[in-house]
């Protein structure tokens, strides 16, 4: 049975951004009208990740606006978040499916779901951008993750941004693609070349805590900054207090394979937060069903363990070597 978490971070009030200024309910864009790179950052993926709409509401109060190229911030998943109750927040992950499964040309064109639709309102603008930061939180208590992909230009967007202090390559998962890898930032460029794409998801830890809003507000900064599409100093003085310091260290999470539930009774032998360093290989970190699940090598990484959504076909954590990056 998964203890209720406390929630501290409350639901923030985004009724004056609710419209946007392009025709589609939450999305904003601001055209610079100089060359430079099509920004886009994107929270409430999932209607009970707050701390990327906090995020969002701040840069709009704020007024920004590019020195450079275009900026777009959009509010997802506005259903889901709209039946938000922190007493019961797992409810509003989604409506009908998780959005953050649905980035295939097959399964928008499909329609038919509430997300599905939501999709394909706001594919045109991921299939317009060339860098996307994707704001999300976690079902658990954890540290910060930047997840990657597999492309080599976003690790080194990683290491470029020093935080925050661990770093996920991996492939995503098997019941759906990502909006991180849909089209063009999906692209591994197999013969070197670099498409000139960047995307990023940052898991800012536990949805409720505080803290996950400072993450998010952090890695906006950061992004923007190294995006270009502001300068550090209009940052600075348009967002004070958002840039945190530097991670003292970066280490990559190199992931080779989920663990997938067969049904929703998988248990862990332990209450595993998550970056859990499993020292022997064919350890015993839990059951599926009656099937014992065992790390495959020493020095096993466990991340982002959690049971609050399994059932068959989810993934209820993922197994990763570690090495500085």
């Amino acid at each position: 049975m998964n203890t209720p978490l406390q929630f501290y971070l409350p639901k923030p009030d985004i009724a004056a951004w609710r419209t946007g200024n392009t025709g589609v309910e939450g999305v904003w864009q601001f055209d610079s009208g100089r060359p430079g790179r099509h920004v886009l950052i994107a929270a409430l993926v999932h209607g009970n990740e707050l701390c990327g709409a906090w995020a969002i509401k701040g840069l709009l109060e704020a007024g920004l606006s590019p020195a450079r190229g275009r900026l777009t911030l959009a509010f997802c998943n506005l259903a889901a978040f709209d039946r938000f109750d922190p007493a019961s927040h797992d409810a509003s992950r989604f409506v009908d499916e998780d959005l953050n499964r649905q980035w295939s040309p097959e399964r928008i064109q499909a329609g038919g779901t509430q997300e599905r639709r939501r999709a394909a309102e706001l594919q045109p603008f991921v299939e317009q951008a060339d860098w996307l930061l994707d704001v999300h939180s976690m079902h658990e208590p954890a540290a910060p993750l930047l997840l990657t992909g597999m492309q080599p230009r976003n690790l080194a967007l990683a290491r470029e941004l020093r935080s925050p202090e661990h770093i996920v390559v991996d492939p995503g998962h098997k019941d759906g693609v990502r909006m991180r890898d849909f089209g063009r930032f999906g692209d591994l460029c197999a013969d070197g070349s670099d498409n000139g794409t960047r995307s990023l998801l940052i898991e800012c830890g536990f949805h409720g805590h505080l803290e996950s809003r400072t993450v998010a507000q952090d890695l906006c900064v950061r992004f923007l900054r190294a995006s270009g599409a502001l300068d550090a100093q209009a940052l600075q003085q348009a967002l004070p207090g958002w840039l945190q310091a530097d991670a003292p260290r970066q280490w990559v999470l190199e992931v080779t394979g989920p663990v997938v539930a067969s049904s929703d009774q998988f248990r862990f032998t332990e209450p595993f937060q998550g970056l859990e360093l499993i020292e022997k290989a064919g350890t015993v970190i839990g059951w599926n069903e009656a099937e014992p699940v065992t790390t495959p090598y020493d020095d096993c990484v466990l991340v982002m363990p959690s049971t609050r959504q399994a059932k068959a076909g989810v993934t209820v954590v993922r197994f990763a070597r570690r090495r500085p990056l």
